[in-house]
Protein backbone atom coordinates (compact mmCIF):
# COMPACT_ATOMS: atom_id res chain seq x y z
CA UNK A 1 0.00 0.00 0.00
CA UNK A 2 1.04 3.37 -0.28
CA UNK A 3 1.64 6.57 2.67
CA UNK A 4 0.00 8.88 0.54
CA UNK A 5 -3.66 6.88 0.46
CA UNK A 6 -6.15 6.57 3.09
CA UNK A 7 -6.81 3.62 4.59
CA UNK A 8 -10.46 1.91 4.04
CA UNK A 9 -9.74 -1.40 6.64
CA UNK A 10 -11.73 -1.28 10.14
CA UNK A 11 -8.62 -0.62 12.28
CA UNK A 12 -6.14 0.72 12.57
CA UNK A 13 -7.75 3.80 11.07
CA UNK A 14 -6.18 7.09 9.45
CA UNK A 15 -4.26 8.94 11.90
CA UNK A 16 -5.14 12.86 11.99
CA UNK A 17 -1.98 14.76 11.81
CA UNK A 18 -1.91 16.39 15.07
CA UNK A 19 -2.77 13.05 16.28
CA UNK A 20 0.67 11.37 15.07
CA UNK A 21 2.48 14.64 16.44
CA UNK A 22 0.82 14.33 20.16
CA UNK A 23 2.17 10.71 20.41
CA UNK A 24 5.98 12.10 19.01
CA UNK A 25 6.46 14.44 22.12
CA UNK A 26 9.86 13.92 24.42
CA UNK A 27 10.79 11.90 27.35
CA UNK A 28 9.09 13.11 30.60
CA UNK A 29 9.09 11.24 33.99
CA UNK A 30 6.30 9.51 33.94
CA UNK A 31 5.91 9.59 37.74
CA UNK A 32 6.17 13.19 37.70
CA UNK A 33 3.02 15.71 38.32
CA UNK A 34 2.98 16.32 34.42
CA UNK A 35 1.69 12.84 33.91
CA UNK A 36 -1.05 13.62 35.57
CA UNK A 37 -1.89 16.78 33.47
CA UNK A 38 -2.15 13.97 30.49
CA UNK A 39 -3.74 11.06 32.26
CA UNK A 40 -6.86 12.69 34.20
CA UNK A 41 -8.19 14.31 31.17
CA UNK A 42 -8.24 11.06 29.28
CA UNK A 43 -9.74 9.13 32.04
CA UNK A 44 -12.33 12.23 32.40
CA UNK A 45 -12.44 12.52 28.00
CA UNK A 46 -13.23 8.59 27.42
CA UNK A 47 -16.11 8.49 30.15
CA UNK A 48 -18.00 11.69 28.25
CA UNK A 49 -17.25 9.72 24.94
CA UNK A 50 -19.30 6.61 27.08
CA UNK A 51 -22.26 9.14 27.64
CA UNK A 52 -21.54 7.86 31.53
CA UNK A 53 -21.48 9.90 34.24
CA UNK A 54 -19.83 7.32 36.62
CA UNK A 55 -17.79 4.46 34.89
CA UNK A 56 -14.73 3.99 36.39
CA UNK A 57 -12.22 4.28 33.29
CA UNK A 58 -9.00 2.17 32.98
CA UNK A 59 -6.30 1.99 29.74
CA UNK A 60 -3.60 -0.26 30.06
CA UNK A 61 -1.22 -0.71 27.32
CA UNK A 62 -2.44 -2.88 25.12
CA UNK A 63 -5.36 -3.76 22.41
CA UNK A 64 -8.95 -4.48 22.51
CA UNK A 65 -8.15 -8.65 23.45
CA UNK A 66 -6.36 -6.99 26.73
CA UNK A 67 -9.56 -5.33 27.30
CA UNK A 68 -11.48 -8.81 26.73
CA UNK A 69 -8.93 -10.05 29.66
CA UNK A 70 -9.35 -7.32 31.77
CA UNK A 71 -12.83 -7.42 31.69
CA UNK A 72 -13.04 -11.35 32.81
CA UNK A 73 -10.08 -11.40 34.86
CA UNK A 74 -11.29 -8.98 37.56
CA UNK A 75 -14.93 -10.25 38.27
CA UNK A 76 -15.06 -13.72 37.49
CA UNK A 77 -14.24 -16.93 39.21
CA UNK A 78 -13.18 -20.09 37.96
CA UNK A 79 -16.69 -21.96 36.86
CA UNK A 80 -18.23 -19.25 36.32
CA UNK A 81 -21.26 -19.34 33.60
CA UNK A 82 -21.22 -16.68 30.80
CA UNK A 83 -23.73 -16.39 28.35
CA UNK A 84 -22.97 -15.11 24.99
CA UNK A 85 -23.54 -15.61 21.09
CA UNK A 86 -21.20 -16.49 18.87
CA UNK A 87 -22.21 -14.58 15.32
CA UNK A 88 -18.38 -13.64 14.21
CA UNK A 89 -15.14 -13.91 14.50
CA UNK A 90 -14.63 -11.66 17.52
CA UNK A 91 -17.21 -12.88 19.58
CA UNK A 92 -16.09 -15.85 18.55
CA UNK A 93 -12.65 -14.68 20.12
CA UNK A 94 -14.40 -13.69 23.51
CA UNK A 95 -15.99 -16.71 24.17
CA UNK A 96 -12.76 -18.70 22.97
CA UNK A 97 -10.69 -16.48 26.26
CA UNK A 98 -13.90 -17.09 28.24
CA UNK A 99 -13.07 -20.92 28.15
CA UNK A 100 -9.20 -20.95 28.27
CA UNK A 101 -9.62 -19.06 31.50
CA UNK A 102 -11.65 -21.85 32.88
CA UNK A 103 -15.05 -20.62 32.48
CA UNK A 104 -18.30 -21.94 31.79
CA UNK A 105 -19.82 -20.37 28.26
CA UNK A 106 -23.09 -21.09 27.32
CA UNK A 107 -23.11 -20.23 23.48
CA UNK A 108 -26.05 -19.48 21.25
CA UNK A 109 -24.88 -20.08 17.84
CA UNK A 110 -25.94 -17.58 15.92
CA UNK A 111 -26.05 -17.04 11.84
CA UNK A 112 -22.93 -14.83 10.78
CA UNK A 113 -24.81 -11.02 9.47
CA UNK A 114 -27.18 -11.26 12.14
CA UNK A 115 -27.32 -9.06 15.31
CA UNK A 116 -27.09 -11.04 18.80
CA UNK A 117 -30.56 -12.99 19.57
CA UNK A 118 -31.64 -10.59 22.70
CA UNK A 119 -35.32 -12.49 22.12
CA UNK A 120 -33.51 -16.03 23.15
CA UNK A 121 -31.09 -14.15 26.07
CA UNK A 122 -34.50 -13.44 27.21
CA UNK A 123 -35.62 -17.32 27.42
CA UNK A 124 -32.57 -18.18 28.66
CA UNK A 125 -32.32 -15.40 31.63
CA UNK A 126 -35.52 -15.83 32.32
CA UNK A 127 -34.86 -19.99 33.24
CA UNK A 128 -31.78 -19.59 34.78
CA UNK A 129 -33.76 -19.03 37.97
CA UNK A 130 -30.73 -20.01 40.20
CA UNK A 131 -29.05 -17.12 38.48
CA UNK A 132 -25.93 -19.42 37.74
CA UNK A 133 -25.37 -17.18 34.72
CA UNK A 134 -23.01 -14.60 36.00
CA UNK A 135 -22.11 -12.83 32.65
CA UNK A 136 -23.59 -12.10 28.89
CA UNK A 137 -21.44 -11.07 26.99
CA UNK A 138 -22.43 -8.82 24.31
CA UNK A 139 -19.98 -7.82 21.04
CA UNK A 140 -21.84 -4.21 19.99
CA UNK A 141 -20.07 -3.94 16.73
CA UNK A 142 -19.40 -7.45 14.87
CA UNK A 143 -16.84 -6.33 12.75
CA UNK A 144 -15.84 -9.21 10.70
CA UNK A 145 -19.57 -9.11 9.58
CA UNK A 146 -20.28 -5.15 9.11
CA UNK A 147 -23.55 -6.12 12.06
CA UNK A 148 -24.50 -4.33 14.89
CA UNK A 149 -26.27 -5.38 17.99
CA UNK A 150 -28.68 -4.03 19.99
CA UNK A 151 -27.71 -3.30 23.36
CA UNK A 152 -30.46 -1.88 25.01
CA UNK A 153 -32.35 -5.36 23.67
CA UNK A 154 -30.12 -6.84 25.56
CA UNK A 155 -30.41 -4.72 28.80
CA UNK A 156 -33.83 -5.22 28.37
CA UNK A 157 -33.82 -8.58 29.08
CA UNK A 158 -31.60 -8.65 31.76
CA UNK A 159 -33.90 -6.71 33.49
CA UNK A 160 -37.02 -8.67 32.33
CA UNK A 161 -35.86 -11.79 33.84
CA UNK A 162 -34.87 -9.68 36.89
CA UNK A 163 -31.49 -11.18 36.56
CA UNK A 164 -28.40 -9.73 38.49
CA UNK A 165 -26.18 -11.15 35.29
CA UNK A 166 -23.43 -8.33 34.58
CA UNK A 167 -23.89 -6.74 31.11
CA UNK A 168 -20.09 -6.62 29.26
CA UNK A 169 -19.86 -4.86 25.69
CA UNK A 170 -17.19 -5.36 23.38
CA UNK A 171 -17.36 -1.37 21.96
CA UNK A 172 -13.76 -1.88 19.76
CA UNK A 173 -15.14 -1.16 16.93
CA UNK A 174 -18.14 0.79 17.83
CA UNK A 175 -16.88 3.26 20.78
CA UNK A 176 -16.30 7.09 19.41
CA UNK A 177 -17.81 6.27 15.79
CA UNK A 178 -20.92 4.98 16.77
CA UNK A 179 -23.70 6.07 19.54
CA UNK A 180 -22.57 3.71 22.73
CA UNK A 181 -24.78 4.73 26.10
CA UNK A 182 -23.29 3.07 28.76
CA UNK A 183 -25.06 4.67 31.87
CA UNK A 184 -28.37 4.06 29.52
CA UNK A 185 -27.81 0.30 28.87
CA UNK A 186 -26.91 -0.46 31.74
CA UNK A 187 -23.08 -1.65 30.48
CA UNK A 188 -20.93 -2.63 33.34
CA UNK A 189 -17.77 -3.51 31.37
CA UNK A 190 -17.24 -1.79 28.31
CA UNK A 191 -14.37 -2.65 26.18
CA UNK A 192 -12.61 -0.77 23.36
CA UNK A 193 -9.08 0.01 21.89
CA UNK A 194 -7.26 3.00 20.54
CA UNK A 195 -6.70 1.70 17.36
CA UNK A 196 -9.94 2.86 15.77
CA UNK A 197 -12.27 5.37 16.61
CA UNK A 198 -9.93 7.35 18.99
CA UNK A 199 -7.62 7.66 15.55
CA UNK A 200 -4.94 6.61 17.40
CA UNK A 201 -2.33 3.90 16.88
CA UNK A 202 -3.13 0.32 18.14
CA UNK A 203 -1.67 0.10 21.95
CA UNK A 204 -4.03 1.07 24.44
CA UNK A 205 -6.94 -1.21 25.43
CA UNK A 206 -9.93 1.52 26.72
CA UNK A 207 -12.23 -0.22 29.64
CA UNK A 208 -15.30 1.30 31.40
CA UNK A 209 -16.48 -0.46 34.71
CA UNK A 210 -19.68 -0.04 36.75
CA UNK A 211 -20.09 0.33 40.10
CA UNK A 212 -21.82 -3.19 40.08
CA UNK A 213 -18.48 -4.35 38.23
CA UNK A 214 -16.36 -2.96 40.54
CA UNK A 215 -17.85 -4.96 43.62
CA UNK A 216 -17.49 -8.20 41.58
CA UNK A 217 -13.58 -7.29 41.11
CA UNK A 218 -13.80 -7.54 45.36
CA UNK A 219 -14.10 -11.29 45.40
CA UNK A 220 -12.90 -12.37 41.83
CA UNK A 221 -10.25 -14.68 41.90
CA UNK A 222 -9.55 -15.95 38.14
CA UNK A 223 -5.53 -14.53 38.09
CA UNK A 224 -4.71 -11.11 37.15
CA UNK A 225 -1.18 -9.33 37.61
CA UNK A 226 -0.81 -7.14 34.62
CA UNK A 227 -4.35 -6.38 34.07
CA UNK A 228 -5.39 -5.51 37.75
CA UNK A 229 -7.58 -2.79 37.91
CA UNK A 230 -7.08 -2.22 41.40
CA UNK A 231 -3.08 -1.74 40.94
CA UNK A 232 -4.40 0.35 38.18
CA UNK A 233 -6.70 2.48 40.20
CA UNK A 234 -3.82 2.69 43.00
CA UNK A 235 -1.66 4.08 40.55
CA UNK A 236 -4.18 6.78 39.18
CA UNK A 237 -4.40 8.00 42.50
CA UNK A 238 -1.16 8.99 42.81
CA UNK A 239 -1.15 10.83 39.06
CA UNK A 240 0.75 7.12 37.97
CA UNK A 241 0.54 3.71 36.41
CA UNK A 242 1.68 0.68 38.42
CA UNK A 243 4.33 0.38 35.78
CA UNK A 244 6.09 2.63 32.98
CA UNK A 245 3.16 4.26 30.73
CA UNK A 246 2.91 4.43 27.49
CA UNK A 247 2.94 8.46 27.97
CA UNK A 248 3.37 9.18 24.01
CA UNK A 249 -0.12 6.67 22.71
CA UNK A 250 -1.91 8.77 26.35
CA UNK A 251 -0.88 11.93 25.09
CA UNK A 252 -2.27 11.24 21.19
CA UNK A 253 -5.23 10.10 23.41
CA UNK A 254 -5.64 13.29 24.73
CA UNK A 255 -5.45 15.06 21.64
CA UNK A 256 -7.73 12.67 20.21
CA UNK A 257 -10.35 13.44 22.84
CA UNK A 258 -9.99 16.98 22.64
CA UNK A 259 -11.41 16.56 18.75
CA UNK A 260 -13.78 13.78 19.51
CA UNK A 261 -15.47 16.26 21.86
CA UNK A 262 -14.89 19.94 20.16
CA UNK A 263 -16.71 18.24 17.64
CA UNK A 264 -19.27 17.19 20.00
CA UNK A 265 -19.73 12.88 19.98
CA UNK A 266 -22.89 13.45 18.37
CA UNK A 267 -22.03 15.01 15.53
CA UNK A 268 -19.21 12.28 15.22
CA UNK A 269 -21.97 9.66 15.41
CA UNK A 270 -23.92 11.30 12.65
CA UNK A 271 -20.68 11.67 10.86
CA UNK A 272 -20.17 8.20 10.62
CA UNK A 273 -24.09 7.30 9.88
CA UNK A 274 -23.78 9.63 7.11
CA UNK A 275 -20.53 8.14 5.50
CA UNK A 276 -21.57 4.50 5.83
CA UNK A 277 -24.80 5.45 4.21
CA UNK A 278 -22.87 6.57 1.07
CA UNK A 279 -21.44 3.69 0.82
CA UNK A 280 -24.10 1.37 1.54
CA UNK A 281 -25.82 2.74 -1.99
CA UNK A 282 -23.09 2.36 -3.63
CA UNK A 283 -22.69 -1.06 -2.71
CA UNK A 284 -26.67 -1.20 -3.80
CA UNK A 285 -25.60 0.32 -7.47
CA UNK A 286 -23.02 -1.94 -7.86
CA UNK A 287 -25.80 -5.15 -7.34
CA UNK A 288 -24.37 -6.63 -4.48
CA UNK A 289 -25.14 -6.89 -1.47
CA UNK A 290 -24.32 -6.59 2.36
CA UNK A 291 -23.04 -9.48 4.78
CA UNK A 292 -25.28 -7.95 7.57
CA UNK A 293 -28.49 -9.65 6.88
CA UNK A 294 -30.88 -6.24 7.01
CA UNK A 295 -30.98 -2.78 7.67
CA UNK A 296 -31.61 -2.79 11.40
CA UNK A 297 -28.68 -4.22 12.49
CA UNK A 298 -25.96 -2.27 9.42
CA UNK A 299 -22.83 -1.00 10.80
CA UNK A 300 -21.84 2.70 10.86
CA UNK A 301 -18.19 1.93 10.89
CA UNK A 302 -17.24 -1.21 8.34
CA UNK A 303 -19.37 -2.65 5.87
CA UNK A 304 -18.85 -6.32 4.93
CA UNK A 305 -19.26 -6.68 1.34
CA UNK A 306 -20.32 -10.32 -0.88
CA UNK A 307 -18.87 -10.73 -3.66
CA UNK A 308 -20.76 -13.43 -6.66
CA UNK A 309 -20.87 -17.15 -5.76
CA UNK A 310 -17.20 -18.53 -7.26
CA UNK A 311 -15.62 -15.63 -7.00
CA UNK A 312 -12.64 -14.92 -4.32
CA UNK A 313 -13.48 -11.57 -2.53
CA UNK A 314 -9.95 -11.16 -1.10
CA UNK A 315 -8.40 -11.05 -4.46
CA UNK A 316 -10.21 -7.47 -4.76
CA UNK A 317 -7.80 -6.95 -1.36
CA UNK A 318 -4.50 -8.02 -3.01
CA UNK A 319 -5.53 -6.11 -6.48
CA UNK A 320 -6.27 -2.83 -4.72
CA UNK A 321 -2.66 -2.95 -2.53
CA UNK A 322 -0.80 -4.43 -5.22
CA UNK A 323 -1.99 -2.30 -8.31
CA UNK A 324 -3.27 1.07 -6.35
CA UNK A 325 -1.91 0.92 -3.03
CA UNK A 326 -5.49 1.31 -1.07
CA UNK A 327 -5.90 -1.24 1.58
CA UNK A 328 -9.53 -2.64 2.47
CA UNK A 329 -10.46 -5.27 4.75
CA UNK A 330 -9.86 -8.84 3.94
CA UNK A 331 -13.51 -11.67 5.24
CA UNK A 332 -12.39 -13.31 8.36
CA UNK A 333 -13.66 -16.49 9.41
CA UNK A 334 -16.77 -18.02 8.39
CA UNK A 335 -16.86 -15.37 5.42
CA UNK A 336 -13.46 -15.04 4.52
CA UNK A 337 -13.16 -15.37 0.58
CA UNK A 338 -17.02 -14.18 0.29
CA UNK A 339 -16.77 -10.62 1.76
CA UNK A 340 -14.32 -7.78 1.45
CA UNK A 341 -14.32 -5.07 3.76
CA UNK A 342 -14.89 -0.92 3.93
CA UNK A 343 -13.89 0.64 6.81
CA UNK A 344 -15.40 4.06 7.12
CA UNK A 345 -14.83 5.00 10.72
CA UNK A 346 -12.21 7.25 12.63
CA UNK A 347 -10.43 9.82 10.64
CA UNK A 348 -12.34 9.80 7.55
CA UNK A 349 -14.68 12.55 5.37
CA UNK A 350 -16.47 12.18 2.24
CA UNK A 351 -14.21 13.02 0.06
CA UNK A 352 -11.87 10.07 1.04
CA UNK A 353 -14.99 8.15 1.44
CA UNK A 354 -15.30 9.24 -2.45
CA UNK A 355 -11.95 8.08 -3.12
CA UNK A 356 -12.15 4.61 -1.55
CA UNK A 357 -15.44 3.60 -3.61
CA UNK A 358 -13.84 4.84 -6.72
CA UNK A 359 -10.53 2.43 -6.27
CA UNK A 360 -13.10 -0.34 -4.96
CA UNK A 361 -14.78 0.32 -8.80
CA UNK A 362 -11.68 0.35 -10.07
CA UNK A 363 -10.24 -3.35 -8.62
CA UNK A 364 -14.01 -5.11 -8.93
CA UNK A 365 -14.11 -3.98 -12.84
CA UNK A 366 -10.01 -5.28 -13.49
CA UNK A 367 -10.99 -8.67 -11.88
CA UNK A 368 -14.38 -9.15 -14.41
CA UNK A 369 -17.12 -8.37 -12.25
CA UNK A 370 -19.78 -6.46 -14.13
CA UNK A 371 -19.59 -3.42 -12.48
CA UNK A 372 -20.02 0.09 -14.21
CA UNK A 373 -17.10 2.66 -13.41
CA UNK A 374 -18.49 5.31 -11.76
CA UNK A 375 -22.48 4.06 -10.08
CA UNK A 376 -21.49 3.34 -6.67
CA UNK A 377 -19.42 6.76 -6.68
CA UNK A 378 -22.39 8.43 -8.41
CA UNK A 379 -25.42 7.29 -6.12
CA UNK A 380 -22.91 7.81 -3.08
CA UNK A 381 -21.94 11.34 -4.35
CA UNK A 382 -25.59 12.26 -4.74
CA UNK A 383 -26.61 11.10 -0.77
CA UNK A 384 -23.36 13.61 0.29
CA UNK A 385 -24.70 16.48 -1.48
CA UNK A 386 -27.99 16.29 -0.21
CA UNK A 387 -26.63 15.75 3.12
CA UNK A 388 -23.77 17.69 3.42
CA UNK A 389 -21.51 17.65 6.03
CA UNK A 390 -21.32 20.09 9.01
CA UNK A 391 -18.05 22.41 8.57
CA UNK A 392 -15.97 20.98 11.59
CA UNK A 393 -13.10 24.04 12.80
CA UNK A 394 -9.77 21.89 12.08
CA UNK A 395 -8.95 21.79 15.77
CA UNK A 396 -5.26 20.70 14.50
Amino acid sequence: MSFQNPVFIPGPTNMPEAIRQACSMPTIDHRSPIFGNILHPCLDGVRKVLKSESAHIFIFPSTGTGGWETALSNTLNSGDTVLAARNGMFSHRWIDMCQRHGLDVQVVETPWGHGLPADEYAAILKADTNHKIKVVLATHNETATGVKSDIAAVRAALDAANHPAMLFVDGVSSIASMDFRFDAWGVDVAVTGSQKGFMLPAGLAIVGFSDKAMTASETATLPRAFFDIKDMQNGYDNNAFPYTPPVGLMNGLKHALDLLLDEGIDNVIARHTRIATGVRLAVAAWGLELCAASPDVYSDTVSAIKTPDGFNATDIVTHADQVYGVAFGVGLGDVAGKVFRIGHLGSLTDVMMLSGLATAEMCMADLGLNIKLGSGVAAAQEYYRANPAAIIKDAA
